[in-house]
């Protein structure tokens, strides 16, 4: 980060200065007093079971040089303390006003499915030529895209953002930080359809990203989701879509799936045609290279530097990793679930098993579906048994209705088995696994199925 003053915070929050020197410089931005070191600014957040102001003292005694606050605080000695209205806004406000000192392209991506690998593959991909800012973990909501933002210093010459959401708003809220030049939209899902009621709301929802779109920016969307390729001709942006489709501006064909080995594909760009190799198994990771790809070019590179690029990419953590422990290959794929994700990872299952290896599958509950949530596991359960899966196990109560959805496709009922808890689950499979199995683990973040890895891992 670079340096900043209170005053240059009292500029971005419209707050007022309650004791210290406005051209005191802050070094660093933190919402967390636990990670406080000397010459950071200490923003206290208030959640449902927490009171950041609680811990204002022990951040200014660990070298806080400065501090906000929405709640009545007395000066203190040689330290600057900032009133704002409301400290969860004024992360954002000082962050909108950090950004704009950097005039460098910014990628924004949004989507159901695959936000985070997309944003990977474009933050390889533009690594060729641009020294870039990536979000990193989960931090894509309204505490940590802020937090991300801060990062940028004057060695960046790219910025590629993730923007995550549970309801309306939250895009909105974040693109407004952001000012994304590109913006990518993955796809349109059923995550988080409990709260918003419909795809087309979370469509809706979704498009909030284009609010902080700049005037001549791009839009990149996935052309083979109904969806999304429903706005064609109707936005007020530049528009390419990317897909399989013969309709897409980028489009991938003779797809190639190697199982562990990653998945390959042609595409055409002006009239030369190349080939494209994703060092990850799935079909899905054609549509991250694709978006990719689309960015890649807006911003002046060859086609060769966004295959290197390609070619870089490896998976976040949790997501679709390939461990092998011993003659036994585990993929886990817990970070999280939607019917959309969950097909991927069990078509990428029997991918890797090279047909001679027992695959199983050990699902749990995909949370947030409301209404939807029976259709949702029960067609899972059906995909699965199309798939040829060799034992599904599933754990939670929804878990239930996918093994219900593949015993009434036709699937064994001797190859089934439903349980409560990871726990359970655990001590079935410590004589259940032999050697050559291929296991997929997934389920949604809440159902922590990150346990079963561990099990399977030996605690690695």
């Amino acid at each position: 980060m670079q340096k900043i003053t209170c005053r240059d915070i009292l500029e971005a929050t419209k707050g007022k200065l309650i004791s210290g020197e406005a051209d005191t410089e802050v070094l660093r931005v933190s919402t967390d007093s636990r990670k406080i070191i000397d010459g950071d600014l200490f923003i206290p957040l208030k959640g449902e079971r927490f009171d950041g102001h609680d811990y204002i003292p022990a951040a200014l005694e660990a070298g806080a040089r400065a501090v906000l606050t929405h709640k009545d605080i007395g000066p203190v000695y040689s330290k600057c303390v900032i009133r704002v209205d409301n400290t969860s806004t004024a992360l954002l406000d000082l962050a909108g006003w950090y950004r704009r000192k950097f005039d460098i392209p910014f990628v924004g991506i949004t989507g159901s499915v695959g936000k985070t690998s997309t944003k990977d593959m474009v933050a390889g991909v533009l690594s060729r030529k641009f020294r870039v800012l990536k979000t990193e973990g989960n931090f894509n909501n309204e505490i940590g895209l802020p937090l991300t933002i801060f990062n940028l210093d004057s060695s960046h010459q790219a910025a590629v953002i993730e923007m995550g959401m549970s309801g309306f708003g939250e895009i909105s809220r974040l693109t407004a930080v952001a000012r994304p030049d590109i913006a990518i939209i993955t796809n349109i899902g059923v995550s988080h359809i409990e709260k918003l009621g419909s795809r087309q709301n979370i469509l809706k929802a979704k498009m909030e990203i284009l609010e902080g779109l700049s005037e001549k920016g791009l839009v990149v969307l996935n052309g083979d989701d109904k969806l999304l390729y429903g706005l064609k001709d109707l936005l007020n942006f530049r528009t390419v879509f990317y897909g399989i489709d013969e309709c897409c501006d980028y489009q991938a064909y003779n797809i190639h799936t190697a199982g562990e080995q990653g998945t390959s594909f042609e595409i055409t760009v002006g009239a030369e045609d190349y080939k494209v190799h994703v060092p990850a198994p799935g079909v899905h990771n054609v549509y991250n290279a694709l978006a990719a790809i689309a960015v890649g070019l807006e911003l002046g590179l060859t086609m060769n530097e966004i295959i290197d690029g390609i070619a870089s990419f490896a998976p976040g953590n949790m997501r679709m990793n390939i461990i092998n422990r011993g003659d036994i290959k585990i993929i886990d794929d817990t970070y999280n679930a939607s019917p959309q994700s969950m097909e991927a990872a069990i078509t990428v299952l029997k991918d890797i098993s090279a047909g001679n290896r027992r695959t199983v599958a050990v699902l749990g509950d995909m949370l947030e579906m409301g209404e939807w949530a029976y259709d949702a596991h029960y067609n899972v359960g059906k995909f699965a048994a199309s798939k040829k899966i060799d034992y599904i196990i599933t754990v939670g109560d929804n878990g239930r209705v996918i093994a219900k959805g593949a015993l009434e496709s036709g699937f064994d009922a001797n190859c089934a088995f439903s349980f409560n808890n990871n726990a359970e689950v655990n001590r079935f499979l410590k004589d259940f696994v032999k050697s050559g199995d291929v296991i997929l683990v997934k389920g949604s973040r809440g159902m922590k199925m990150e346990e079963i890895i561990r099990q399977l891992t030996g605690g690695a």
